[in-house]
């Protein structure tokens, strides 16, 4: 025996610690084991809601039986993603992705039961395919009557059901809307396009809803990537779980098939991913050909960036992008490529002095001037997110811009919040869940609540919840910066 092992041996003042006994590691491993399980189980537990709910029939013959189930879903999801945030980050990361394919799967088990936008899309890939521009002629138009069939102009005799729309010459038609042209941006068009292509004959909804699928499933990969980066590797999935088990995602990206889950892929990538000006901004471009919303993010993508230079090459690049994808458009169709644009925003109440939007300004200032009120402070947030956002977190200048958007013009689309979804789960500012909460609320509740202001209520509380959240994050940043060591693990941000 050496002099320094006698050392250590005899001399009571030197000590080593002891390694874990087996049966401290087998304890470990074992509560491990636990945690995984019941993860799984509760992830079970929520992929059969999401399918017993889509089964339980459409918005207009069931809303009370989806409602029900959209918020037991909701209870699921939250319980999920607590449990997840003690399972180990390797498992942690296969459950997500086993949970988000599982949901995914989910809502390709029946037709789209709460939106009929999906058939407008299918019809758009069609026109296109035809060699026509969708933005030229509406669907009931006698120059599209060759490519009509019987799934979306179904026969007199079968026109029974939801999200069946008889016209004044006598037609059956499943697309809403169908006396006026689309109103899709060009990058939604070609999306439309290139599924058509790629979809075997008389295969209906289902590639729509598969596109949506994978859509969703690449969202969720994108997340995931992006935050082992910035958040770390064993915070990322419990924040990108925000993403791939929301209930929403599983009912409006996968089986209504919106279109607005292309566009936060997008904003993903360009938020997340980009690291040059000209990246960025051509990203955010393809997001806002896709559907307008994402232009909501664009000042968050600018935070922090004074430089005259760096913000003209987002911007540039932006514009450059969205004009490629309208040019083609454009020479088919000229200024018809605005499609039903203007009649839209007049129809859903979106012009100054409408009393179908803005409930949350309304309870404060008059008709007339809550539409100006709410352009005034969406422009105030967009400068305050531009000039003094974070550089290194562009997604938390586009949360704030993007949720408070909606909670002013209270909407009551719940895709719409779509982006939101994706955002919350860049930053983990959870309460923002509630904007999406609000807009299902309103959307299915409707029917079951005639005549009380649900629009005023359902926003009302996610502005109370949201408001909560920020004053507890406030006194969560006090107390970290007077006692850092007692700020937990993640540096004090927690989900």
């Amino acid at each position: 025996m050496t002099d320094t092992a006698a050392r250590h041996r005899h001399d009571p003042g030197l000590s080593v610690a002891p390694s874990p006994s087996p049966p401290t590691a087998r304890a470990t491993s074992q509560r491990t084991r636990v945690r995984i399980a019941a993860n799984a189980i509760l992830l079970a537990a929520l992929t059969a809601i999401v399918v017993n709910t889509l089964r339980a029939g459409d918005n207009h013959s069931a809303p009370g039986r989806l409602l029900g189930g959209y918020a037991v879903a909701w209870a699921l999801f939250a319980a999920a993603v607590w449990t997840l945030r003690t399972v180990p980050a390797r498992a942690a990361t296969v459950l997500v992705l086993t949970g988000s394919a599982a949901l995914a799967l989910a809502g390709l088990t029946t037709q789209p039961r709460t939106s009929d936008d999906m058939y407008r899309y299918a019809w758009d890939g069609r026109v296109q395919a035809a060699g026509v521009s969708p933005y030229a002629y509406p669907p009931v138009a006698p120059e599209l009557a060759r490519l009509r069939d019987h799934w979306l102009f179904p026969t007199q005799e079968a026109c029974k059901g939801w999200g069946l729309t008889h016209t004044s010459s006598g037609l059956c038609v499943r697309i809403n809307r169908p006396t006026v042209p689309t109103i899709y941006p060009p990058v939604a068009e070609g999306w439309y396009l290139a599924v058509h292509t790629l979809s075997p004959p008389d295969s209906r909804h289902k590639p729509l809803q598969a596109s949506g699928a994978l859509l969703a499933f690449g969202t969720t990969i994108a997340l995931l990537r992006v935050l082992r980066r910035r958040a770390g590797r064993q915070r990322a999935p419990a924040l990108a779980a925000l993403w791939a088990w929301c209930p929403a995602v599983a009912l409006e990206a996968v089986n209504n098939a919106h279109i607005d889950t292309l566009g936060v892929l997008f904003v993903v990538l360009a938020l997340g991913t980009a690291t040059t000006g000209v990246r960025r901004g051509t990203l955010l471009g393809a997001a806002i050909a896709v559907k307008l919303l994402p232009v909501l993010a664009l000042p968050g993508a600018l935070s922090g960036q004074r430089s005259p230079t760096r913000v003209l090459r987002v911007v540039a690049a932006a514009v450059a992008a969205i004009g490629l994808a309208y040019l083609p458009y454009v020479m088919a169709s000229g200024a018809g490529v605005l499609g039903y644009l203007p009649g839209y925003l007049h129809e859903e109440g979106y012009e100054p002095g409408d009393v179908r939007r803005f409930a949350l300004l309304r309870l404060l200032l008059p008709d007339a001037a809550a539409g100006v009120t709410a352009v005034a402070l969406l422009t105030l947030i967009a400068l305050y997110t531009w000039w003094r956002g974070d550089p290194a977190r562009p997604w938390r200048g586009a949360l704030l811009l993007t949720g408070t958007a909606l909670l002013l013009f209270s909407p009551s689309y719940p895709w719409y919040s779509l982006l939101v979804i994706a955002l919350v789960a860049m930053d983990g500012r959870w309460e923002w869940l509630t904007v999406t909460l609000a807009g299902t609320v309103l959307y299915l509740a409707g029917r079951l609540l005639p005549g009380f202001p649900l629009q005023g209520w359902a926003y009302g509380t996610a502005a109370v919840v949201i408001a909560a959240g920020a004053c507890l994050r406030s006194g969560r940043v006090r107390r970290i910066m007077q006692h850092p060591a007692r700020s937990g693990r993640f540096g004090g941000e927690r989900i």
